[in-house]
């Protein structure tokens, strides 16, 4: 082997040694990192202290939990728990309806087509209407109305006249307002020439059907119960529990009585499969509803009650977890519930905050959309 093949070999060797050594040194500061603690549900939660930050699981409980029914509902539960878990649906039903425009709103779009009107390419009736049919005699009527303007819905406009530049309104004018449009509409799809190209009489004409209403007869009637209502906004499935059972003299606190439909969360069911097993148990199968994901969008806590002298404890806590869900159709129906329910609303948030308990409602109202 020459001088040069025996000094790249040991070039080598050394290289090799110097890889191993770091590696080696490396592996021993890196810090040791412990796994999270894992956290066990039930369907109660417990009074255990704080987890470890170990990765060692905590001990099984001494007395192991008895599971005790009542009804159709199953809980886990131990004489050191204190809370029960809980799930509840925020069944919605989303807007049908756009929202109202303000004034301002609708000035701007007015003022947009008016914009449109003077910038945009002239109108070619000739690309739309054949000559001297009843469509083109109908279209001359019509533009003759308008005073020579095209378009339908911006009011005695000329873009290419005297009044050029001249797009704004004036301070409480209505002809932007959305009735003034719709009637603008309206009155130029009446047909105004027959087949025969002769002119139909007034009384003759034809009316077009009118758009329906934004506001419906339960929006009239005020009627809290039915979906067609508020069409604009989204409503909220709310039922009322039936009033428990007070002393002579004492006071039943309405608002209390108001919830979403709720129930306790069996050691066997998560949290989205007890919501939806609620909401049937309560508001019956005639509605087409479902469930949007798994994670809750709210909680509420009610805490326990103990005796002043002996501290032990009186009435166990809940934790309520609500997932969200949507309505497609049907009608929520309380007959033969399971939950002692004895009435039910769909409001809006305006209406859920006079309605629910205040705690109640402060729990859950970072949950609800912008109407």
């Amino acid at each position: 082997m020459s001088a040069s093949s025996r000094g790249a070999a040991l070039l080598r060797s050394q290289q090799r040694s110097i890889c191993l050594q770091c590696r080696t040194q490396s592996r021993l500061a890196a810090p040791a990192f412990t796994s999270a603690p894992r956290r066990y549900y039930s369907a109660e939660a417990t009074t255990t202290p704080a987890a470890s930050t170990t990765s060692t699981p905590p001990p099984p409980p001494v007395n192991p939990p008895v599971t005790t029914s009542t009804g159709t509902h199953a809980a886990t539960s131990t004489s050191s728990q204190i809370y029960r878990i809980k799930s509840g649906v925020i069944l919605t039903r989303p807007p049908l309806l756009t929202k109202d425009l303000t004034p301002f709103e609708e000035s701007f779009y007015f003022y947009q087509k008016r914009l449109n009107e003077r910038l945009s390419a002239p109108f070619r009736k000739d690309f739309y209407f054949k000559k001297d049919t009843a469509a083109d005699l109908d279209w001359r009527i019509k533009l003759k109305e308008r005073h020579g303007v095209p378009a339908k819905d911006i009011g005695r406009y000329n873009p290419r006249g005297r009044m050029a530049w001249n797009d704004e309104l004036l301070v409480g004018s209505g002809t932007s307002s959305r009735e003034t449009m719709v009637e603008k509409l309206l009155a130029d799809a009446e047909m105004r020439v027959s087949e025969d190209g002769e002119e139909i009489p007034a009384e003759d004409r034809v009316p077009v059907e009118k758009p329906m209403p934004r506001r419906t007869e339960a929006d009239e009637k005020g009627d809290v119960r039915r979906l067609d209502r508020a069409l604009d906004r989204t409503l909220y499935l709310v039922v009322k529990k039936k009033a428990p059972e007070v002393k002579e003299g004492q006071k039943v606190d309405e608002r209390a009585q108001w919830v979403f439909p709720t129930g306790v969360v069996p050691t066997e069911e998560g949290l989205h499969e007890t919501a939806a097993r609620i909401l049937t148990e309560s508001a019956g199968v005639n509605m087409n509803t479902w469930i949007v994901g798994r994670v809750p969008v709210a909680h509420h806590v009610i805490r326990p009650v103990f005796g002043q002298k002996d501290g032990a404890l009186l009435k166990k806590g809940e934790k309520i977890f609500f997932l969200k869900g949507r309505i497609m159709a049907g009608q929520a129906d309380l007959s033969n519930n399971l939950h002692d329910l004895v009435d039910f609303k769909w409001l809006t948030q305006e209406e859920l905050r006079s309605t629910l308990a205040e705690d109640y409602f402060h729990s859950v109202k970072g949950m609800f959309g912008e109407r």
